[in-house]
């Protein structure tokens, strides 16, 4: 278990993702806190001029759109989160833009959908998209893209974009800024002596039972944050959930202070390959294993024959994120699978050496390759 991780190595660490959410980037969805961005985006040019590269995620632009449009609460109807978030863009990214200007340092707009970072060849696209802006000393501001959305393919929250970016360009650090200290042993909100969490393994399951829920302006709550921590931690990324009100919180981290809770990675990070898989968030069907495939996925780490396949579900084409589940539904596995939906469903439970005379052609005699399946 990777615990050994020191405040002070992640603090002098070069490549960091910020995220901050409508608690912080709104007034409370009485409009976008200019004055509290500038003060946070100028420590993250400190941070720049000192060498790190940083991504920021930010929320806001629904909330910021609502404030905007005059309405009293967040609407509920897609179209209308939508609108929302077309209108409310347009501010964010405008006063993001000029407070990275008054330090010189130009940025650039990334609106993504899950689609973008679900599709292999859409997910390696942002990947180096990203890594070009950072290469050029440009900071990416990134939103999930609410205009576009569909309530099937949205991210959920931005935290879990957070998370998600964070396996993208394998950050070392996400800090995840909040109107909180950071995780407690209890919502805070509802007691007040409710200790602080200095420090955990992002993968720890006790840690939910800690978590409070989300605001009316945002979709997140230290659950989705936890989450986010989870997913970072696939690659390697520790997280800090930290306040942003904390006076100079962001050169603090760099410094190494104690601030905030840190929740290290409980592994080293993965080939960049099996990140995607892993944070992948809606694979396109599920495969059923008997339990000697199970095993063998769990315990030898080789490839997925049809064989140990006792049901298909889902529409799935080849080369499409797929779930393996153990004979209890447990999900164990995902990854890319060689073949459709509907040629699975006619070689499951087939040998390997069966697939030409049951489909009439092969095109592998794996189901899904070693090198394309990640367990979980």
């Amino acid at each position: 278990m990777s615990t050994g991780l020191e405040r002070t190595d992640l603090g002098a660490s070069r490549r960091w993702v910020v995220k901050i959410g409508s608690s912080l980037a709104t007034n409370n969805g009485a409009g976008l806190r200019a004055e509290s961005l500038g003060i946070w985006v100028a420590q993250m040019a400190v941070l720049c001029r000192q060498g790190r590269e940083i991504v920021v995620v930010t929320s806001g632009a629904v909330a910021e759109g609502v404030v905007r449009l005059g309405w009293a609460n967040r609407p509920h109807a897609l179209h209308e989160l939508q609108a929302a978030a077309a209108i409310g863009q347009m501010g964010l990214i405008q006063t993001y833009e000029a407070c990275f200007q008054r330090h010189g340092l130009h940025t650039a707009q990334v609106l993504l959908t899950h689609a973008d970072l679900a599709h292999r060849q859409r997910y390696l696209n942002a990947r180096s998209t990203l890594r070009t802006l950072l290469a050029l000393r440009v900071v990416p501001v990134v939103n999930e893209n609410d205009t576009v959305a569909t309530e099937e393919i949205r991210l959920g929250d931005n935290d879990t974009l957070a998370g998600l970016v964070s396996n993208l360009i394998e950050a070392t650090l996400l800090v995840v800024l909040t109107d909180q200290e950071g995780l407690h042993e209890r919502d805070p909100r509802a007691d007040p002596q409710a200790r602080l969490i200095p420090r955990a393994c992002a993968a720890d399951p006790a840690l939910a039972a800690m978590a409070g829920e989300g605001d009316r302006l945002g979709r997140g709550g230290m659950r989705t944050k936890l989450r986010a921590a989870a997913l970072a931690a696939r690659s390697g990324t520790a997280t800090i959930i930290a306040s942003g009100h904390t006076p100079e919180v962001l050169l603090g981290i760099a410094a190494g202070a104690e601030t905030g809770t840190l929740l290290v990675p409980g592994q080293g990070p993965l080939a960049a390959r099996k990140q995607w898989l892993a944070g992948g968030l809606k694979p396109r069907g599920r495969l059923v294993l008997d339990a000697g495939a199970a095993r063998v996925l769990l315990e030898a780490g080789r490839s997925l024959l049809a064989v140990g396949v006792t049901a298909v579900e889902g529409d799935f084409g080849r080369g499409e994120l797929v779930s393996c589940a153990d004979p209890e539904g447990r999900e164990i596995a995902r990854g890319l699978i060689n073949y459709s939906a509907q040629e699975t469903a006619r070689i499951r439970g087939q040998a390997s050496d069966r697939i030409e005379t049951v489909l009439g052609y092969v095109d592998e005699p794996e189901l899904i390759h070693r090198d394309n399946l990640v367990i979980l």
